[in-house]
């Protein structure tokens, strides 16, 4: 089924044993959980007024895993367990594309007969169907698919939302903002909030409305400018300091981006060196699952040497930029970002 169709299912036939969540749309992946979620809590029996509440930290109502740490034997044991404090447990086990065959094999004779009293969310973005447990899961689980939008449905989206929250939108702001769905419905949702909180109630949203909650527009990121280092393109690396300095970025907050992705490149190099695992290694540094493979791909990019040496010109401009050296601190910058590319 579709995402938006959870509700009138669960209100038709009640809560299945196991849902599986699958796509690549991590907004629509994530409202389809709140939709479970909410009526795994009706169904408690809470003793007291707000007992409902405690489901987002409660382990006894609500258990939150993720594929890279458990395996299915784990996953089905916390399934069985008895909890005295609710007639009815949640267990969401996200990345489940991360269990191995093996660790995934171990989950099948759960599926045969599980548990009453748990109903089980895992969600995946993408899952092979070749292996045993997925075949097995499919057939077993009921499946709630979000892929990305089509381009023909963004704006039917956009428009939906921006209705939910009581925005009205000019034909431009909403082609604007289906425009800008191209790049994940969180983003989008984000600007409705802002515009719902901005503009005045009853006053159509225009795209000069959008452009002041967006702000100016920024340079490209800290990411995109160690890439243009990693790889030695200077022209590009030059005009993302240029874009953040136009919009106005501080010199040293500049600097200071870069330094802490260097630290964390750095960081990321040394725990894989030691072997540690890339799903390990990423979540202890914040990078979200889309982003892993490029920012891997980054770090095996930097040498050892590289990355000292980025360090030292760090300190240099560090202290060019406070001690007033000659040069403006554009000047400043371009001459780190130049040493820095010259390196690759």
């Amino acid at each position: 089924m579709k995402h938006y169709e959870i509700q009138k299912d669960i209100q038709r036939n009640g809560l299945s044993p196991v849902y599986l969540i699958l796509g690549e749309e991590g907004y629509l992946c994530e409202q389809a959980l709140q939709v479970i979620r909410r009526h795994v809590l009706g169904r408690q029996q809470p003793s007291e007024p707000g007992a409902d509440s405690a489901c987002e930290d409660d382990p006894y109502v609500c258990e939150l895993l993720y594929g890279d740490e458990t395996d299915g034997g784990e996953i089905a044991d916390r399934a069985r367990e008895v909890s005295i404090f609710s007639s009815h447990r949640l267990l969401i086990v996200k990345w489940a594309e991360k269990l191995s065959a093996k660790d995934g094999e171990a989950f099948i004779p759960y599926l045969e007969t599980p548990s009453d009293f748990t109903t089980i969310v895992l969600v995946a973005s993408k899952l092979d169907g070749r292996q045993k447990w997925v075949q097995s899961l499919k057939a077993r689980a009921t499946l709630i698919e979000c892929p990305p939008l089509f381009d023909q449905h963004r704006l039917g989206w956009v428009t939906q939302e921006a209705r939910r929250l009581g925005i009205q939108l000019k034909d431009s702001a909403a082609q604007e903002l289906k425009d800008l769905a191209a790049d994940g419905l969180y983003t989008v949702r984000q600007e409705l909030d802002k515009l719902a909180c901005y503009v005045p109630m009853g006053q159509p949203v225009s795209h000069h409305d959008i452009d002041a909650v967006r702000g100016a527009k920024p340079g490209m990121s800290v990411f995109d400018l160690a890439n243009a280092l990693a790889s030695g393109r200077r022209g590009q690396a030059l005009r993302i300091v240029s874009q953040n300095l136009e919009s106005g970025e501080a010199p040293l907050r500049i600097l200071g981006s870069l330094v802490w992705q260097f630290r964390r490149i750095w960081k990321a190099k040394d725990s894989l060196t030691q072997g540690i695992a890339e799903s390990h290694v990423a979540r202890s540094l914040g990078i979200p699952p889309f982003k892993q493979r490029e920012f891997f791909a980054l770090v095996r990019s930097f040498s050892t040497s590289r990355l000292q040496n980025g360090f030292h010109l760090f300190e240099k401009t560090d202290s060019a930029l406070k001690g007033g050296a000659a040069g403006s601190p554009s000047r400043i910058l371009e001459g780190m970002v130049l040493a820095l590319a010259k390196a690759a």
